[in-house]
């Protein structure tokens, strides 16, 4: 018997790895972006820190599925998310539309990337908080939504719609706004609580698709619509509360 509960106790189920693979992907697509950054393929950069953050959902969902959740998948995937969503982009929006302010770009961008920072590290300590009831929410915009409204000005531009380069203070201040959205104290819905109930899933469902369409179609253009519908639902949320 003791051979046996050796060999049970040294060996891992490989499936329980796919979530950590799944985050190593997202990881390289968020190092990825930064190189086509630095090309000033900016349409390149944008469109994979948006398929990381699609990966970033994935991979948490693939641990709790497969009940292959775990310290170290936790701490990589953090780790993992600072590098998508922090440092990939702060630096493509700072080459994009920061670079003209001098130092007081750069420090938007450390701000965001910092700000980003805090955030993850508060939540990993709320994760292990077991005394805490609050599992409907988040505190704070979350970091892949922290990310995807920080590349804001780029999509703005790749959707046609302004051109903010010259208007790098402009940037700044929303690169400061987003990063302080982040480590803020209100509260955002969080998707894994939302219910439906069955006679509307065919709705969900069909959203679903028009959106899919939408990404594969005209991806700036759904980016700035879910930007835009973000910030009014969190506009919203915060109203609501001090009702």
């Amino acid at each position: 018997m003791p051979p046996v509960q050796e060999t049970r106790e040294g060996r891992l189920p490989l499936i329980s790895l796919v979530p950590n693979i799944v985050t190593l992907l997202g990881l390289s697509v968020g190092l990825t972006s930064i190189r086509f950054t630095f090309d000033n393929r900016f349409d390149i950069a944008a469109g994979l820190l948006i398929l990381a953050a699609l990966i970033d959902g994935l991979d948490g969902l693939l641990a709790r599925r497969l009940n292959a959740a775990s310290p170290f998948g936790a701490e990589l995937d953090s780790l993992s998310d600072f590098v998508c969503f922090g440092v990939a982009p702060a630096l493509l929006v700072y080459h994009f539309g920061l670079g003209n302010l001098a130092g007081m770009g750069w420090l938007a961008a450390l701000f965001f990337a910092i700000c980003c920072c805090l955030r993850l590290a508060r939540f990993n300590v709320a994760a292990k908080d077991e005394t805490s009831d609050d599992k409907q929410s988040f505190t704070g915009v979350p970091a892949p939504a922290g990310a995807m409204l920080g590349i804001f000005p780029v999509t703005l531009y790749l959707a046609d719609f302004m051109d903010l380069r010259d208007l790098q203070l402009l940037v700044a201040i929303w690169m400061l706004a987003v990063g302080a959205m982040m480590i803020a104290r209100f509260k955002t819905l969080s998707l894994k609580a939302m219910r439906i109930s069955r006679d509307n899933a065919v709705y969900v469902l069909l959203a679903a698709a028009i959106i899919i369409g939408l990404m594969l179609t005209r991806l700036w253009l759904f980016h700035v619509a879910a930007t835009v519908l973000y910030l009014s639902l969190l506009a919203w949320g915060v109203a609501k509360r001090r009702l």
